[in-house]
């Protein structure tokens, strides 16, 4: 067992001790019931490349515990110099998500299930050209200001994050695990940080958004398969595998703007990457405006 596999148990028992062992009342979580409408837009920077994506959604929830939303994201990669390859823009898969959220005085939980149509060019790393998709489930409980969460789920590629618009996506089994906390500094202000990994099993394919080349079979010299001169790479499950931690800064005034700041540690990939995301809740605005 390495010792980031024993750093991150470590983590997640000391996470899981905290939400046993915690009996104060959780935040008041915002509730919305009916249409629902969302804009982001946030981008990641690191000497790979620069990825941005605006993800609009409009959704339906149905009740305070189960909700629906479908969206669609456009890319825009701006690959570093060092790569030789040409900048794209184009659309993503488009999604169909569902939710279900259980707040409890003792714990807070929620699974969410997204599916992707194969919509978006593979061969600029916008899809893997094939339909994928991803069940996390997460658990958090409030410690007066202090959130410790943690999250698992099943994927058959690698999901984006808020914190980590990655240089390539993937198509492959994996499971995936995060573990952290968040902490309330003021108001509507907070800061947090988590560990996470990607753990994948059998033959793994990852499409780079950073190298435009031809498709091949195996990596074509040394370093991450995204930076091969390969565009497409297929390979074991050890190609698609990724470890580290972020940390956020995050201001969430009145829950209608969401602006977040972060930073991104891959110790996979030795790579550090800078984020950013401002999202707008469209449909809180509008019905504000009606008031």
């Amino acid at each position: 067992m390495t010792r980031r596999t024993v750093l991150f148990a470590s983590v997640t028992f000391v996470v899981f001790a905290s939400l046993a062992g915690a009996q104060t009342m959780p935040k008041p979580a915002a509730r919305e019931s009916g249409i629902t409408a969302y804009l982001q837009f946030g981008g990641t920077a690191n000497s790979d490349g620069q990825v941005y994506a605006l993800s609009p959604s409009i959704g339906y929830e149905f009740n305070s515990h189960f909700g629906m939303a479908v969206g669609a994201p456009v890319y825009f990669v701006r690959p570093s110099s060092s790569t030789g390859s040409s900048s794209a823009t184009g659309l993503g898969d488009p999604f169909l998500g569902v939710h279900l959220k259980y707040p409890n005085e003792i714990i807070n939980f929620a699974t969410f299930l997204t599916g992707t149509a194969p919509v978006g060019n593979s061969k600029e790393g916008l899809s893997t050209g094939r339909s994928t998709f991803d069940w996390t489930n997460h658990i958090d409980h409030s410690i007066s200001r202090l959130t410790p969460f943690v999250e698992a789920g099943l994927s058959n590629t690698t999901p984006d994050s808020s914190l980590f618009l990655r240089p390539y996506t993937t198509l492959g089994f994996n499971t995936h695990i995060r573990g952290g906390a968040s902490y309330v500094m003021w108001r509507f202000v907070s800061i947090g940080a988590s560990g996470y990994d990607i753990l994948p099993s059998g033959q793994q394919t990852v499409f780079s958004r950073v190298t435009r080349a031809q498709t091949g079979g195996g990596p074509g010299q040394h370093g991450p398969p995204f930076l091969t001169t390969q565009q497409q790479t297929t390979g074991s499950s050890n190609i698609a595998h990724d470890d580290g931690f972020s940390t956020w800064i995050e201001a969430l005034p009145q829950h209608r703007l969401d602006v977040q700041l972060g930073f991104t540690r891959s110790f996979a990939y030795d790579l550090n990457s800078v984020s950013f995301n401002i999202g707008i809740n469209v449909g809180q605005l509008y019905r504000r405006s009606q008031n």
